[in-house]
This record gives structure tokens, sequence and C-alpha cells, in this order.
């Protein structure tokens, strides 16, 4: 059973070509997040499969900071709508932090790829104009501007005016290049007027204008000799950018277009991601509450044009369960539903690895570090301890002393602390936050709850015991007092937490210190 990804390498490998580009690129329109970077993502997946079977390969990625900006992106105030129209390169940056507004909203998404094990080439639209990178491939494409004319026109139920040409200079006058149009060339001018009232003329070379995106496209599969290329489903939708891109390819650059890779958006909790709007999540973002390749796993889990939707709140305890699920299988730690579902899961985990470790890593629950983390803080020793006691640590690791964890198992809990630090402050909700009051809060507690509890504190004096066992001994003590569940529990949380509700109760109690709680249930201390 082979991956999508490695289909892909495979289909490759039929097209004889001595080194595979496999080519990315952003719009740089705001915050670059995990819906439109996944471009990058599939990029680099396709050249490591590549590389895996011996193929030369590289990565690419084009930032596309030449584009205007059509919306002002979030968090930027609504005075930046002065901006719209002009290239993103010509912007200054928002916060004066950087050069310019490009390098505001690129710089952090490039950092973060270093963690996530992702190496390639860098090129900016911009600079290639500028250069002068595109200056023969705007020349055939205006020399071709009636063949290319005809091609638009085929996908397109208006068709273009007869003095169309595909290039957007940049006007003189208001600096804007979505609304100027370009009607005339000659030797090396191109005329045009704009929107603004202006008329004027450019020179091709001086960098100060664009191809329209399609030829564009087309222009650059050629410059940098692309094989394969990831890319949104709007852009594969028919007649969309790469049913024209292509055709413009072939026929006026002579070049076969790359093997496409569409995929499906990603959605955030439902809702489309909008830069405008504030509605995205980014790479950064994602390495705040989980590794590296905990990205890499929902993106790769699937095909590519299958929906995705991510949920950064409580859904994302059981997406990182799935995930540890899936290398517990890998590593044999854990038995799957069948030898297919087995195969599957092994080629998703390799994908998805960064380098995939040599043994099965120490994995501690996620879930169970929430409740850990809120009772002991940053104190590593002592959530261990509390991973002891709550059998939550493997077998290799359950006779251990703290200070006997090797530096690999205590790198895993330290970074998995950390990132359940974040989740705890910025997604979890209040139901699932709580604190250990020092003093015993002011509630009201019934009768049979005070009995309960006092019951509970003589049965932990007598002996230690598992999770399990205390839970099946609260349950036998509350039907000896008649009591319902959601009661006697409520009892536990209140006088502990001041709240109504908690974790497991079994479990909760036993991650607190014995004696504190056999006193707060006295209602002692």
């Amino acid at each position: 059973m082979k991956h999508w990804i490695e289909r892909i390498a495979d289909d490759l490998i039929k097209w004889g070509v001595e080194k595979h580009v496999v080519a990315s690129g952003t719009s740089i329109s705001g915050s670059i997040h995990i819906g439109n970077s996944c471009d990058v993502f599939i990029a680099n997946a396709v050249t490591l499969a590549l590389k895996k079977i011996d193929t030369p390969s590289k990565t690419i990625w084009i930032a596309d900071d030449h584009d205007p900006l059509r919306k002002v992106p979030y968090p930027l105030p609504a005075g930046y709508d002065k901006y719209l129209g002009i290239p993103y390169s010509k912007i200054p940056c928002p916060e004066g932090c950087c050069e310019n507004f490009v390098e505001h909203f690129q710089k952090p998404f490039l950092e973060t790829l270093v963690d996530f094990g992702i190496e390639l080439e860098i090129y900016s639209g911009a600079k290639m104009y500028e250069e002068g990178t595109y200056n023969e491939y705007i020349g055939i494409a205006l020399k071709n501007a009636a063949k290319i004319r005809e091609i638009f026109n085929k996908f397109r139920e208006k068709p273009l005016k007869k003095d169309w040409l595909p290039y957007n200079p940049i006007c003189k006058s208001c600096g804007r290049v979505n609304t100027t149009y370009a009607h005339d060339y000659e030797g090396g001018t191109v005329y045009y007027r704009c929107e603004c009232g202006n008329k004027a003329e450019m020179d091709i070379k001086s960098g100060e204008g664009k191809l329209t995106w399609r030829v564009e496209w087309a222009a650059r599969w050629k410059i940098f000799e692309v094989t394969c290329e990831p890319f949104g489903k709007d852009h594969a939708a028919h007649g969309g950018s790469y049913d024209v891109s292509k055709l413009i390819s072939s026929e006026i650059y002579n070049y076969k277009a790359p093997y496409p890779v569409p995929y499906e958006w990603i959605t955030l909790k439902g809702e489309a991601m909008s830069k405008s709007r504030g509605v995205f999540f980014t790479p950064r973002q994602w390495l705040e509450i989980a590794q590296g390749e905990t990205l890499n796993y929902f993106i790769f889990r699937s095909k590519p044009m299958k929906h995705k939707d991510f949920n950064p709140f409580m859904p994302f305890l059981d997406f990182i369960e799935q995930y540890d699920r899936v290398e517990r299988i890998y590593f044999g730690a854990e038995d799957s539903s069948s030898q297919k579902e087995e195969e599957k899961l092994r080629k998703i985990y390799e994908i998805s690895q960064i380098e995939i470790p040599e043994s099965m890593p120490f994995q501690p629950s996620y879930r169970f570090l929430t409740v850990a983390y809120q009772i002991a803080k940053d104190d590593a020793k002592q959530i261990y301890e509390i991973l002891k006691k709550n059998s939550q640590l493997p077998d290799n690791m359950t006779g251990k002393k703290f200070e006997e964890v090797d530096e690999r198992d205590l790198g895993r809990l330290n970074m998995r602390l950390t990132h359940v630090k974040n989740w705890l402050d910025k997604y979890a909700p209040d139901f699932v936050k709580f604190e250990v009051q020092k003093e015993i809060p002011k509630v009201t507690l019934s009768e049979n709850q005070r009995e309960f509890l006092k019951k509970v504190a003589d049965l932990m004096e007598t002996r230690e015991f598992t999770p399990q066992e205390l839970h099946d001994e609260m349950y036998v003590l509350l039907r000896h007092l008649n009591m319902k569940p959601p009661k006697a529990f409520q009892a536990i949380y209140k006088v502990i937490t001041g709240k109504k509700q908690g974790p497991r109760a079994a479990s909760f109690v036993l991650s607190l210190d014995n004696d504190f709680v056999v006193k707060r249930f006295r209602m002692e201390a």
C-alpha cells in the first residue's frame, strides 16, 4: 500500500527529467495560515518522497508579493484601505518592525519552516520583475497577445476586448496595479490608462508592472522548469487558472505544464479561513500547542481533495489522541483493527515525520496533562509522579525515579507540557480550567455530600489505590448512601476547586497530595 504522496512521486519518475522542481507559492496578503501554506507542506513531502527513491528533486517557494492588496488583512486598521490596489512589496510595514508589508507577514512563516524540517529555495515575485527575470516572457506574451486572448476567451462568457494585453503596469500616478489597462505595445513600451484618469507608457524592463496572473504562472513554470505544483482547488476548477495556464504554457512558452496536485481548503471550526476577517490559524500558532509532525499528520492523513476542518478547542484533544494512537501502532505498542488499517496508518506516520524516531517515544497523555499541569504547574518532577500514580507511564518507565529518566524522554515530557500550558492559556474552555484552592472554598454541601467526602477520606488512609480501584470504591459508597454520582462528584470539585465540575474524579483525587485530600474532605484545612 502506498500513500498518495508516494504515488505522485511514482508518476513523476515517468516524466524522464534529470531533476524535479516542485513549486509552491503564497500570496503575501496577510498572515500565512495552515490553509494557504498547504502548497509548501505538500511540495516538501513530494520532494522528500522523490529523494527517498533516489530521484533528484528540490522545492521552491515563490512569494507572490508583487500582487495588489485587495482587502485589508486582520489586524490592520481600516485606514490601511488607502493601500488597496498597491503591490504588497510597495506597502510599508504596519508596525514599523520590518522593511515592508511583505517581510512583516512573510518572516514569521519562513521562520517556522525550520521547525517543520522544510528546506526550500525562496524567491520574490517583486524581485524577479525588478531584476528582469520576467522580461523575456513579458515580451513573448505581448507579441502573442492575440493568441493569449483566444485562450482566455475559450473559458469566458464575455470575450476580452480586442486591444487587451496580458500585462498590468503600476500606475505612475496612483501606484495601483489592479486599476490599469494596457492597450498598446510597441518596441518594449506598453501604453496604458488607469481608473484614476492617468494615461501613460511603461517600459516593460522597468519592473514596474506584472504579467496577468495566469500568464505569469505559466511563465514561471518555464523559468524554473517546474515539474510538479500543489495548489488550492479554486485554481483546479474547470476553466480556472490551471486550465488556462496549462494552454499558455504549451502554446506560448512551449513548456509542458507541471503535474498538478489540487487540494481542498482547510476550514477553521467549519468556517472558511479569511485574512481580512481574522479567521485563520498559522503554523506558528500550531507549534505553540503541538509538535510539527502533528500538522503534517493533519494534512497527510487523508487525500488532498478531502475536506479538512481544524478546531483548536476541545476537539484538538481528540485529534492528539488519534495521532498518538497512530504512533503506537507504528511502533507495535498497540494493535490496529486490521492489517489494512495498520499498513495505511504506518504510511501516514512515515510521511508525517520530520525524522522517524528509532524507537517508541515517551508519550505522556496530552489530555491527562491538562489536569496534571493545573495541579503541579511547571514542576516536571511532580507531574512525573502524578503520571506514575495514575498508571500513565509506559512499562519501561514505571520503575524509574524522575532522576533516572533519560534525556530524550524528559525532553518529550517538557515539550508536551509547554504545548499543554499554551493550549490551556489560549484554547481551553472554562469548564476545563480549575485551580486547587489553598483554603477551603465557601461552598454549600448537603449532609450526604459531607458524609461521602468523609468516607472517601477514610478509604484513602487505608491503602494506595489505582484510579479504577478508587472509582469502584466511590461507587460502592454511592450505593450505600443512596446518592447520585453527579452530586457526589460535585462535592469533590467544590471543596478542592470551588467549582461544580472538573476532571475524572478518582484520577483527579489521586493526582493530589494524599494528606491534603484527606484533610480537605474532612473539612479540616
